[in-house]
């Protein structure tokens, strides 16, 4: 890939766009597995003040945690520590007494079962375990009603402890099963996922402002979540870390950068290694980069809270898989991007594509509310047809 059109081109898709008002601001960039194409920043870091958005700003990227706590656990796999296939009961006792919600009864009650089988790491890496968010599920606001079980976005270890919507491995959901693969993580190795990844991801590849815990300089460049009112209109919110959560978020938490998460991308491109570190064998990002679920297929989300999203899906009509934490195309997508290629993002509009095929990746980073925002997903999109059609 060549990149010397690929700053009129990009200037020329994002510029109208904050200029216009559609979107407050936006970073992203483009790399192959050799180098860093292209890096821009359009528009302001709140759309009620004047300060420029800077390439060094920093994003909640939320949901786009998963594939770093994905390779976390994959190097326990990969080690011989924790198998796949295995129950992980003996790991964390809550996963062998686990129960399925089938209903509720007359008076609403829930009404609960013995799963036909044991949930496994493949099963939460995946998101056929049964547990499921409450945002796109109905039945889990119910029970969450009802029993006045505290919710996901609370941070407290027991929100993670609901039932499973569904029997492991028969259905695909989204939901919080890699923040118990986070957790198992940390049962196996004795250590938090934030000092885990640190020590194994983030040093060696030199992500320098990833992290749970933002020091002062990272909180002086967070970029704040704007809330889509009507039309261009934006409530701003000046979030900060919360640092009374009760775990570090397997499936989500972490605060980035453009170039940090190109980064990540470049190793996954590089089949495990960048500059000299490696972080998987080849062989294990080629396990993570195939659909791991088998027959099963990811559907639309529909929406239970459209303060947090919208009613999502990427690429309708399209035959979708999972990987160990990967969004996968299951054909080519009208973007350009190639069959089998890895992608995903977070709650805030934060996106991002590895296509093995085309040596290229992509990151767009947002701080929009709600998710599938009408105009930053369809920005995400032009972005990466851009970028394809500049390829030679």
């Amino acid at each position: 890939m060549t990149s010397n059109r690929l700053p009129d081109s990009l200037d020329a898709l994002f510029r109208p766009a904050v200029e216009a008002g559609h979107i407050p601001g936006v970073v992203m960039g483009v790399a192959s597995s050799d180098r860093v194409l292209y890096q821009g920043a359009f528009g302001k870091k709140s759309s009620d003040g004047m300060a420029e958005l800077e390439l060094d700003a920093v994003f909640n990227i939320a949901s786009m945690t998963k594939p770093i706590t994905g390779v976390a656990v994959m190097q326990l796999v990969e080690a011989g520590v924790v198998d796949l296939d295995e129950p992980l009961g003996r790991f964390i006792p809550y996963l062998e007494s686990i129960q399925v919600l089938e209903g509720f009864d007359e008076q609403n009650r829930p009404q609960l079962r013995t799963p036909s089988r044991a949930v496994t790491l493949r099963h939460l890496l995946t998101h056929t375990s049964g547990f499921v968010y409450e945002m796109w599920n109905g039945d889990i606001r119910k029970f969450q009603e009802i029993t006045g079980h505290p919710k996901m976005p609370s941070g407290k270890l027991e929100a993670l402890r609901v039932p499973l919507m569904f029997d492991p491995g028969t259905r695909w959901e989204y939901g919080v099963g890699i923040d118990w693969a986070g957790l198992v993580l940390e049962a196996v190795t004795g250590t938090t996922l934030s000092d885990y990844m640190q020590q194994n991801i983030l040093s060696p590849l030199e992500m320098h402002d990833t992290t749970y815990t933002p020091t002062p300089d990272i909180e002086q460049r967070l970029v704040p979540v704007h809330q889509r009112l009507a039309g261009q209109d934006f409530k701003v919110s000046q979030l900060r870390p919360d640092l009374s959560r009760e775990y570090y978020g397997g499936g989500a938490g972490l605060y980035s950068t453009i170039s940090d998460y190109l980064r990540f991308c470049r190793m996954i491109l590089n089949q495990g290694e960048l500059d000299g570190n490696r972080i998987l064998s080849p062989e294990t990002v080629g396990l993570m980069s195939r659909n791991a679920m088998g027959p099963n297929r990811v559907q639309p989300l529909p929406s239970f809270d459209a303060v947090i999203s919208n009613d999502a899906e990427f690429f309708p009509g399209i035959e979708k898989t999972w990987g160990l934490t990967f969004l996968i195309n299951e054909e080519a997508t009208f973007t350009g991007r190639s069959r089998g290629s890895l992608s995903w993002g977070g709650i805030f509009n934060t996106f991002f594509w590895i296509d093995h095929s085309r040596d290229s990746a992509g990151v767009f980073l947002t701080q929009i509310s709600p998710w599938v925002d009408k105009v930053a997903l369809p920005l995400f999109e032009s972005f990466e047809s851009v970028v394809n059609e500049v390829e030679p």
